[in-house]
């Protein structure tokens, strides 16, 4: 068996695991959804604004810490020093609840206060600073969420997120709901399911440090005591790029909410329907979750060990598997956008551009994120200058085109910086870096979804109305499947499954 097929078949195993927690994370959509549907486009509207900012703000609260305990407690179990990611837990769980806290106070008191000093609308401030108490939540899951995959445990999420959050959340909205919470419901069922997803998260957590290995008193050969200070030190580099990454995430929604009575069209129905856009989307912005945890370790190990073409080769392994995902699903959200966006309810519709943009700008973060992934590896500075450049690039856009063009304005200003970004890191990796681009290992989902896509439009051409749209893109999967089908899969991807047959067997 090669070497590539085996390394393709722990990418593919781990995918696999990760894909689990990403079905289940994207439950959340049902209390999108069910938003909608029973408390309309406006309630949505503010919702989506004020979680844009909680979210932006758990980044303060988090201090970079969900990602760096990983690092820390990955080390300390190499050494055996089990005390010493015990340590690790207590530190990081004390400083993100301390820290979260205070975000939650101060946030929610500026969140008051600004329809004084940044003309918010009222009611956009109140809910705002309400979701702040969101904050806690949110960072308990994080930070103990990345505790867990410190000790190589990977299903947590699941658990905490997939369904304590995403089944959480839409029972306490629809309890809200039931006693006369109003406008304010998802607020509430959201700052309840964050709670109860951190507290699991928590929970699952202690109890993998509560197994095994027995405290040590002495410090292992070769380590140290894990000293708070370098924790956190080490964590501050990681939470600047991470909270400049999540604004560029954010920022559409907020700033379109900012304008929301402000510009010509925009009002808070209106960026409803842009936040009901965005949730779609965001599915295939997602679909680096299943792929980036273990897709780093494979990458790191091989560029470490001077076995640059094998990482070249696992890296285009993982880029044709998504892009087979992803240009399908860019395709179908294009051609059925307005039947899809009717789920939300009457007037959704309306967004079917915006959702087409918005597709093709999520599609392009998940693909341009493999490449941060080898940035982070190797230059991680790099990471943070392109996203500064990006969050600039997003917040210039933004302002430019929402007073002329409203939610289409939002959606180019959310596609103008992925664009930006992946032309950035391309030329880095590739005149930089000297990484060879797989090009041959891209061909087939590209030449297949070209050779598929006049299936689509003339679906759309010859059927009028949502049924053409519903025709257009069901006709389009199945042709591009039955494309697949006849074609085969490629040489690689066929020595990896035979790899996961065997070891299923």
């Amino acid at each position: 068996m090669s070497r590539s097929s085996i390394a393709g078949a722990t990418l593919a195993r781990g995918a696999l695991l990760n894909g689990l927690a990403f079905l289940t994370s994207n439950l959340r959509a049902i209390f999108t959804f069910l938003v909608a549907r029973l408390l309309g486009g406006a309630v949505l509207g503010t919702f989506g604004v004020a979680w844009a900012v909680a979210d932006l703000a758990s980044k303060f609260g988090s201090l970079g810490l969900d990602y760096s305990v990983m690092a820390f407690v990955a080390r300390r179990e190499a050494l055996g020093d089990r005390a010493g990611s015990r340590r690790i837990l207590r530190t990081a769980l004390i400083v993100a609840t301390v820290a979260s806290l205070g975000v939650a106070v101060v946030g929610g008191s500026l969140a008051m206060t600004s329809d004084r000093w940044l003309s918010v609308r009222p009611d956009l401030a109140r809910a705002t600073a309400l979701m702040c108490l969101a904050v806690p939540g949110i960072v308990l899951y994080r930070v103990s969420n990345g505790l867990s995959r410190g000790m190589k445990v990977m299903h947590h999420d699941i658990y905490s997120r997939g369904l304590t959050e995403s089944l959480g959340t839409v029972a306490a909205l629809l309890l809200a709901i039931g006693l006369g919470a109003g406008a304010l419901a998802p607020i509430v069922a959201a700052i309840a399911g964050t709670l109860a997803s951190g507290l699991v998260a928590v929970g699952l957590a202690r109890s993998v440090y509560a197994d095994g290995a027995p405290d040590r008193v002495s410090t292992p050969a070769g380590g140290s005591r894990p000293a708070d200070a370098d924790l956190i030190r080490s964590s501050l580099p990681i939470a600047a790029y991470d909270l400049l990454n999540i604004g560029v995430m954010r920022v559409d929604v907020i700033m379109l909410g900012l304008y929301a009575g402000r510009a010509p069209g925009v009002t808070l129905e209106t960026v409803g329907v842009y936040a009901a856009c965005v949730e779609v989307a965001g599915g295939l912005r997602k679909l680096s979750q299943p792929f980036t945890p273990i897709l780093t370790p494979v990458l790191a190990e091989q560029l470490a060990s001077g076995q640059r073409p094998a990482a070249e080769a696992s890296y285009g392994l993982v880029a044709r598997w998504m892009l087979a995902i992803l240009l399908p699903a860019i395709v179908t959200l294009a051609v059925s956008g307005g039947v899809i966006l009717r789920l939300f309810g009457p007037g959704f519709d309306e967004g079917a551009p915006w959702l087409a943009i918005a597709g093709a700008a999520c599609a392009l973060n998940a693909f341009v994120g493999l490449g941060e992934t080898i940035l982070m590896i190797e230059r991680p500075a790099w990471n943070l200058l392109n996203t500064s450049i990006a969050l600039a690039a997003a917040v210039a856009i933004n302002a430019t085109l929402i007073p002329r063009y409203g939610a289409l304005g939002a959606a180019i200003g959310m596609l103008v910086p992925y664009i930006l970004q992946g032309v950035l890191r391309g030329f880095q990796l590739t005149r930089l870096l000297h990484w060879r681009w797989p090009w041959r290992a891209l061909r087939r989902p590209w030449i297949l979804t070209l050779a598929t896509l006049p299936v689509a439009i003339a679906g759309r051409a010859l059927i009028s109305g949502p049924g053409g749209e519903l025709a257009a893109g069901l006709l389009f999967i199945v042709a591009y499947l039955g494309a697949w089908w006849v074609v085969g899969l490629e040489p690689d991807d066929q020595a990896v499954l035979a790899r996961l047959r065997g070891r299923a067997a």
